[in-house]
């Protein structure tokens, strides 16, 4: 099973193979991480929230 680096929230395989970065077995972030947005390479703070 796969878990978001962030949250430790579970996320599908097929979730992980479509959002990681190639190489990783897991996802940086995920929908459940309101607070935190994929931008490029890096994870950074949202600056507004997420609806």
């Amino acid at each position: 099973m796969s878990h978001c680096d962030n949250c430790e929230s579970f996320v599908t395989e097929q979730y992980v193979r479509v959002f990681a970065p190639t190489g990783r077995e897991t996802v940086r972030v995920c929908p459940n991480c309101e607070d935190m947005l994929r931008e490029g390479a890096e994870v950074r703070e949202a600056r507004a929230a997420r609806q």
